[in-house]
């Protein structure tokens, strides 16, 4: 096309383009682009809307390299938005008066551009190459940003902080084209549909996802499913952390025993503790020794040869561990893809949700709430992406506290708009025990004796039914029922088990 060369001249080329005409310049390079494939997928368009169908998704204006391209594309994507019929006739009132398009001929070039047009049956490679040039020139400025940013020294941000800002920034361009991803059709879906269906058949209603080594737990939940978030909630001492780590350890565990067809590799981001306190508590369970007595060294040979069996049993388990504090989620994001392109990954946790860190800059605490969003938005993103579970532990608010029930319920998460909405299932750990501990009966004033005697029975009665039970509350489950699933919880080595197992 004449009107190429119109373009090129009339400036829409990099700054440095003009420079490669002359050889003694010809280390200066423009920003890539096809000024031609721009013409042809806006003439295509021009001379037969219906091609914007085939197209739509997968372009923007942004995507053109020329401004003039990109408010014609603009144009013609808010007509046929609107139903109306876009034409060099139906155009050419808005361009009549562009300085962009006036100087490559003005609204002439409209037709021009219709009349260019062969055929439109190369439309959709045409919009590839524009869509894969935008993509190259966004990584161009990308790294030119930063460079810059590397070169930027501030007291509020650090080098780590800079590659995380990058690290959000490349994901959200990588996602940016997302939108190509076309309708399954209801025979696929069917098919997938049945798989599921068959292998919970052979399973006999037993788990279907990554097992959590909890039978009751399991059969509430029918494992961790891909794809799904979870969210674990309790106050400080309830065992939220313990019971994390024991599903963890237990789906790996599953994984090596089987050989990969049941449990699963699992990533445990230890936002709280550090790797060797979460392992001393694995250690502490599997070896049947207090964490105490392991801290302290208070061991009998019998009970130190234990500790090393559980030891060299636990080295040949797929638990991964990070420790990294105030991980930002796009750092767990590209942890995680890492670790399961090295390793295979089946299951993620992270302890806990509100240690993480947004993607943006330091968030005052008037906008906790907008990262907490993000934040739970991206765990989400995250278990669809990878396909995997996604277990995130939580805090609850003081207003538990308040209350002479203290089960917890959905109200007390912290910031528990986003994190509500986006959980396919929300779990609280509760043990009544804890509570009924630090609540011994005193006399009351004019209480008579007998009648403090009986109150404090009650209480004595309570406190042993109560004894190492806890309580799995499952409060939201979006596939499924919810309900109370009680457990065994021994507090002197942190370990969860089935209440028929409390003898054991």
């Amino acid at each position: 096309m004449a009107q190429t060369a119109e373009l090129k001249k009339s400036g829409y080329q990099s700054p440095n383009a003009a420079s490669l005409q002359n050889d003694s310049d010809a280390h200066y390079r423009s920003l890539p682009q096809n000024l031609e494939a721009e013409q042809g997928v806006l003439g295509a368009l021009l001379i037969d809307n219906r091609t914007y169908e085939r197209i739509g998704d997968m372009l923007k204006p942004e995507h053109f390299f020329a401004p003039a391209h990109q408010r014609i594309f603009k144009a013609i994507q808010t007509l046929i938005d609107r139903g109306q019929t876009a034409s060099p006739v139906t155009l050419k009132s808005f361009f009549e008066k562009d300085a962009d398009l006036d100087q490559v001929g003005g609204a002439a070039y409209l037709a021009d551009l219709a009349a260019g047009v062969i055929t439109v049956l190369n439309v959709e490679d045409y919009t590839r190459t524009i869509y894969d040039l935008y993509l190259r020139r966004e990584l161009i400025t990308f790294g030119n940003d930063v460079v810059n940013d590397s070169f930027d020294h501030t007291l509020e941000r650090d080098a780590q902080d800079t590659i995380e800002t990058a690290e959000a920034r490349l994901f959200s361009l990588a996602e940016s084209g997302e939108g190509q991803k076309d309708f399954v059709t209801l025979r696929d879906s069917i098919k997938l549909a049945i798989e599921l269906a068959e292998t919970a058949y052979n399973n006999k209603g037993g788990v279907t996802g990554v097992t959590t080594g909890l039978k009751d737990v399991d059969e509430k939940l029918g494992g961790l499913h891909n794809s799904d978030l979870l969210i674990l909630a309790g106050r400080p001492s309830m065992g939220k952390t313990a019971l994390a780590t024991n599903m963890a350890f237990n789906a790996a565990k599953a994984y090596a025993a089987s050989g990969g067809k049941e449990g699963a590799v699992v990533a445990f981001f230890s936002l709280e503790m550090s790797h060797d306190q979460l392992t001393t508590r694995i250690l502490a369970e599997q070896s049947g020794i207090s964490g105490d007595a392991l801290r302290k060294g208070n061991m009998t040979e019998a009970q130190f040869r234990d500790f090393a069996q559980a030891a060299h049993r636990l080295s040949q388990i797929p638990l991964y561990i990070d420790d990294t504090p105030a991980l930002s989620i796009s750092a767990v994001r590209t942890r995680a893809r890492r670790l399961k392109r090295k390793h295979g990954l089946g299951m993620i946790v992270v302890d806990y949700l509100q240690l993480l860190r947004g993607t943006g800059t330091k968030q005052s605490e008037s906008n906790r709430v907008l990262e907490v969003s993000e934040i739970t938005r991206g765990l989400k993103a995250l278990a669809k992406e990878l396909q995997v579970p996604v277990l995130a532990l939580s805090q609850l608010s003081r207003a538990v506290e308040q209350r002479e029930d203290k089960r917890p319920m959905l109200s007390d998460l912290r910031e528990s708009g986003s994190i509500e909405q986006d959980a396919d299932v929300v779990m609280f750990v509760y043990r009544e025990e804890y509570y009924l501990s630090r609540e011994v009966p005193a006399q009351r004033d004019s209480e008579s004796i007998e009648k403090f005697n009986e109150r404090y029975a009650g209480w004595a009665q309570r406190l042993q039914d109560s004894a190492n039970v806890a309580e799995t509350i499952v409060a939201k489950q979006r596939h499924g029922p919810i309900g109370i699933v009680k457990l065994f919880f021994d507090p002197n080595l942190t370990r969860f088990a089935d209440l028929d197992q409390r003898h054991r």
